[in-house]
C-alpha cells in the first residue's frame, strides 16, 4: 500500500459524511424508488414505473443531484496537483462551475421545449440523463473514497476513468434516442440542432475555456 502524505483533508471528509447521509436520507425516505434506481444498468423498471409523469425537480432526484455534483466537483479536483494542499477554495470554484454549467444547460433545455412545444418529450429526455448521471455518481462516490483514502491515483488511472464514465453516459444518451427514436426520426432536423447546440457545443465551449 502507498503511503500518502497529506495535509489535511477534513473538508474532504465532511463533503463524503454528508453525501452519504443524503443517500442514506434519500433510501429512507423512498426505499422503493431507490431499490429500482439501484438496478438501472439491469432493468428500465426504473422508467416504467417512476418515469411516467413524473417531475424532474422531485425530492428524490434533487437529493441525488447534490450528491452528484459534490462527488462530480471531488473527482475533478483530484486531476488538479495541489489536491493534497487543502484548498478547499479550489473545490468550491469547481462545484460552483459544474453546478452553474449542469443548471443552465437543462435551463436551456427546457426554454427550447416551449418554444418548439415539445415539453414533454424533453422533461423525458432530461428525466432519463439525470437519472443515469445520478446512478453514475454513487460509483464516482466510491471511487472517490479509494482514491482520498487509500490509494494514490496516478493521472493514467484518472483518465481511464474519466473516459469509462464518458462511456456509459454515452450509452445512457443511445438509450434515450433509442426510446424516442419515432419522435426523433419525425423531427429529425431539429433534432441534429439539438445534439449540436445542446450536447455537443457546450462541452467544446468548456474545453476551450478551460484550456
Amino acid at each position: 500500500m502507498i503511503e500518502r502524505h497529506i495535509e489535511s483533508l477534513d473538508w474532504v471528509t465532511l463533503i463524503l459524511v454528508s453525501c452519504f447521509i443524503v443517500i442514506a436520507l434519500a433510501k429512507y425516505l423512498y426505499p422503493k424508488r431507490f431499490e429500482e434506481f439501484i438496478l438501472l444498468p439491469l432493468t428500465n423498471k426504473y422508467f416504467l414505473i417512476q418515469g411516467k409523469n413524473d417531475l424532474i425537480i422531485h425530492p428524490f432526484n434533487l437529493l441525488l443531484f447534490i450528491v452528484q455534483v459534490c462527488v462530480a466537483s471531488l473527482f475533478i479536483f483530484l486531476f488538479f496537483e495541489n489536491k493534497t494542499s487543502g484548498n478547499s477554495w479550489l473545490f468550491i470554484q469547481i462545484l460552483t462551475g459544474y453546478t452553474v454549467f449542469i443548471l443552465i444547460k437543462m435551463s436551456v433545455e427546457k426554454i427550447i421545449s416551449v418554444i418548439f412545444s415539445i415539453e414533454g418529450i424533453i422533461n423525458q429526455y432530461i428525466y432519463l440523463k439525470l437519472s443515469y448521471k445520478n446512478f453514475l455518481a454513487l460509483l464516482l462516490f466510491l471511487a472517490n473514497i479509494l482514491f482520498y483514502y487509500i490509494i494514490e491515483p496516478s493521472k493514467v488511472v484518472l483518465i481511464i476513468l474519466a473516459t469509462c464514465i464518458v462511456f456509459f453516459n454515452a450509452i445512457s444518451l443511445i438509450y434515450s434516442y433509442k426510446t424516442y427514436k419515432n419522435n426523433i426520426l419525425n423531427n429529425f432536423f431539429y433534432f441534429i440542432l439539438y445534439l449540436c447546440a445542446l450536447e455537443i457545443s457546450p462541452f467544446i465551449i468548456l474545453y476551450i475555456t478551460l484550456v
